[in-house]
């Protein structure tokens, strides 16, 4: 995988005349250090239809300074990028390409702007003389590649990048010094961004659908998530804490909202998209299971007295985990480079620019929004009423996992309808998401359970002692028999929830 580092950056604006004021005992910073003058030759790369800049993310190929080489710069938050590098090559480097993959899909990567800067570099030193920021004046000569009616631009700018583990209270107190000698922070978010504005090159807006029909909700609520899931596809693959239960939970909503608001969008084009999803969800699933898996007996064991480690159960255990681990995220990989893969984005993005409404989605939301989210209530209801009074054992399990399912559907079904529901809908939400978590840790100790008998067995059979996975194994039915005590009187104040509901009365 290519290099990564964290880039946190602001940009200004700036004329050829543009002097820098004496930044000097501004947050620190001691004194201000000339480091020279680079030349820097960019050609910035992107699908016909700009997906990339679409999305905020920018494909660099950079000869000069000290960097040289292939850049992709992903959004984080404003004014942050994760940027991966890769070495100098004629062709997009295959795992930055892959990184884009979910957005580009079948569209090629092209050379379509051409950026050549004059960067003057200065470093702001604190007092020891460490580096607290790069500040750059650039002047940029940008030229759109493949014809036009603008053809080459050219501006002047000022940057201002964070060196590692320096205060981002830094850049506000720059800005402020750099605003009261007339310098202002840019509009433009890049200089790709810029150079395609001012080339005449309109960038897609990605802005979701906005009105006030149960349609337009809906819609809305499924761009949002069909962006998570591109969002995470790129995080997934750089393996990143938490990436595949994101992208695993954006393929869990927009499948409940297909089943959820199935009199806003026709289930016949919807159905077959959700099958999709339900495949992904599950390919992930490898992966992510494992990892909760993982995390659960690991913490269940460092909880076991020294003197009750009988064996060599910790090296069992991470050797299990780790063979897992390895195998789950190589699955991911390949089922995120899969045909079927591909093709389920395909399906989504056309669903979504060409969505099957029916009826109802031209009616007010809030009254075919509060229905469908009161339905899906009821029919957890029933579902948490059947596991309660099911007897203690498997069937009770199989029963609370039903239970669960309900219960997310339920509170995806409230999070969609917030935007038009308003407080009732948040607070619904909130309720169900209560019963969901009691009811997700009574599912992930019956796995647990069933791991620890597979990791007993083969202790057994290698001639170890049994003892401490058999006791990790009662603390796991100690636990579950406490979230079957506790499920009655959380279910019950969320039932009160769900029966005083204003949505009732939509």
């Amino acid at each position: 995988m290519a290099d990564t580092r964290r880039e946190i950056e602001r940009k200004y604006e700036a004329t050829p005349g543009t002097r820098l004021p004496d930044l000097t005992g501004t947050a620190g910073i001691s004194s201000v250090a000339d480091q020279g003058t680079v030349e820097l030759d960019a050609v910035y790369h992107d699908t016909a239809d700009l997906r990339l800049a679409a999305a905020g993310i920018t494909l660099r190929r950079r000869t000069g300074g000290a960097d040289a080489g292939w850049h992709l710069k992903l959004p984080v938050a404003p004014g942050v990028r994760d940027e991966l590098h890769a070495p100098l090559t004629d062709t997009v480097p295959d795992d930055l390409a892959a990184l884009v993959r979910a957005r580009t899909r079948d569209a090629a990567l092209a050379p379509l702007v051409r950026l050549r800067s004059r960067r003057e570099i200065r470093h702001l030193l604190a007092a020891d003389g460490t580096p607290l920021a790069e500040l750059s004046t650039d002047t940029v000569r940008a030229q759109r590649l493949g014809g036009g009616k603008v053809s080459a631009v050219k501006w002047t700018e000022i940057e201002v990048e964070l060196a590692d583990g320096t205060d981002p209270a830094l850049l506000d107190a720059v800005t402020k010094r750099l605003r009261k000698a007339g310098v202002t922070v840019s509009d433009a978010p890049s200089k790709l961004a810029r150079a395609l504005a001012e080339t005449g090159r309109r960038v897609p807006d990605r802005t979701p659908p906005t009105g006030s029909t149960a349609g337009d909700r809906v819609l809305a609520y499924l761009h949002e998530q069909a962006e998570a899931l591109t969002t995470y596809d790129a995080a997934v693959r750089r393996d990143l804490p938490d990436s595949v239960h994101k992208m695993r939970v954006a393929t869990r909503r927009m499948r409940s909202a297909f089943k959820t608001y199935k009199k806003v969008l026709d289930p016949a084009a919807t159905g077959p998209l959700a099958e999709e999803l339900k495949w992904l969800a599950g390919e992930l699933g490898t992966d992510r299971d494992h990892e909760v898996l993982t995390e659960r007996l690991t913490a269940h064991l460092d909880a076991v007295p020294t003197t009750l480690l009988l064996g060599p159960v910790r090296a069992r255990l991470t050797a299990w985990a780790a063979a897992g681990r390895t195998a789950s995220h190589q699955h991911t990989l390949a089922t995120l480079d899969s045909e079927r893969y591909a093709r389920l984005l395909d399906a989504l993005h056309a669903l979504l620019a060409d969505p099957p409404f029916r009826k109802a989605a031209r009616k007010d939301a809030e009254p075919v929004l509060a229905k469908a989210v009161i339905k899906d209530f009821d029919r957890l209801a029933r579902r948490t009423g059947t596991a309660l009074a099911t007897p203690a054992g498997h069937d009770r399990d199989l029963a609370l996992h039903e239970a669960r399912k309900a219960a997310k559907r339920a509170r995806y079904a409230a999070e969609a309808a917030r935007p038009a529901l308003g407080k009732p809908a948040k607070k619904l939400a909130k309720a169900v998401k209560g019963v969901q978590k009691l009811l997700g840790e009574h599912q992930d100790g019956v796995v647990a359970r069933e791991q620890l008998r597979q990791l007993a067995i083969k202790a057994h059979a290698a001639g170890e002692t049994a003892f401490t996975w058999g006791l990790l194994y009662g603390r796991e039915e100690g636990e579950a028999e406490r979230v079957e005590r506790d499920l009655p009187e959380v279910w019950a104040a969320t039932a009160e929830q769900g029966r005083t509901s204003r949505l009732r009365d939509l």
